[in-house]
């Protein structure tokens, strides 16, 4: 005896405007891309162990030097501490910037991140966030022991504050400098050019934050207004090195 068809079982596989619109859908594997981006970065990085301790050698090598070209009178070298601290800290960020995307993309992975399907904003964040542990974090441990080499006892708490802080505008001025100059060869005075001028604003308060924590007075309002800048910067910086790496690899 013949049976009448039964009905197709309906899909459960979820519909492509189902999981825009679902906010689980959409955040948690842009999230879960970015950790794996974030974890290759760091794990390429430490392989490497060379071009990692390049920025570090070079701040703490200019802070150690500096008092042998100008002075070893302490309270000279307490005023201008502010002033040196950040000018190292700016030039050995600037060190590692050329290497943020250039190796990936050389060997096609960020073309691979384009095409993937996730937010290339988020995945050019994560790369950010690696360069500042690898380079500003550590920047502003080894603060303190440069701030000593310069004659400052006082305010160190207030110097690495500043110092991390201001680095993460850093990295993230310098990822939009760096996507801009990606398909560039020798980009290096180039991305400088682009960086320095942007920069500016984070040199100014940061060495104001460090030079009010070095004095004993309170450093919350300029270090306030760098966390503003890095707000800002982790708003709309990821957006516009999407779009800058995007119109390099077309």
């Amino acid at each position: 005896m013949g049976s009448a068809p039964s009905a197709a079982a309906p899909s459960v596989t979820p519909q492509p405007d189902a999981a825009r619109e679902s906010g689980t859908a959409r955040g948690a594997p842009a999230l879960t891309a970015a950790g794996l981006v974030l974890l290759r970065d760091l794990t390429l990085a430490f392989r490497r162990r060379g071009e990692l301790l390049q920025p570090l050698a070079f701040f703490a090598i200019v802070t150690t030097l500096f008092p042998l070209a100008v002075s070893p009178e302490l309270s000279r070298l307490r005023e201008i501490a502010p002033g040196v601290l950040w000018v190292a800290a700016l030039l050995a960020a600037l060190l590692a910037l050329e290497f943020l995307f250039r190796d990936d993309a050389h060997d096609g992975t960020l073309e691979q991140y384009s095409l993937s399907g996730q937010s290339l904003a988020w995945l050019l964040l994560a790369k950010t966030a690696a360069h500042w542990l690898l380079t500003g974090l550590p920047l502003a441990l080894i603060a303190p022991f440069a701030a000593e080499s310069l004659g400052v006892s006082t305010g160190l708490a207030g110097v690495v504050a500043s110092v991390a802080v201001g680095t993460v505008c850093l990295s993230l001025i310098g990822s939009i400098s760096a996507a801009l100059t990606l398909g560039i060869r020798r980009s290096g005075v180039l991305l400088s050019l682009l960086t320095l001028p942007l920069s500016l604003p984070v040199l100014i308060f940061g060495a104001r934050a460090t030079e009010l924590a070095i004095r004993g007075l309170p450093y919350t309002a300029p270090l306030e207004l760098l966390a503003a800048l890095a707000v800002l910067g982790v708003t709309l910086a990821p957006l516009a090195a999407a779009a800058a790496v995007r119109i390099s690899l077309e």
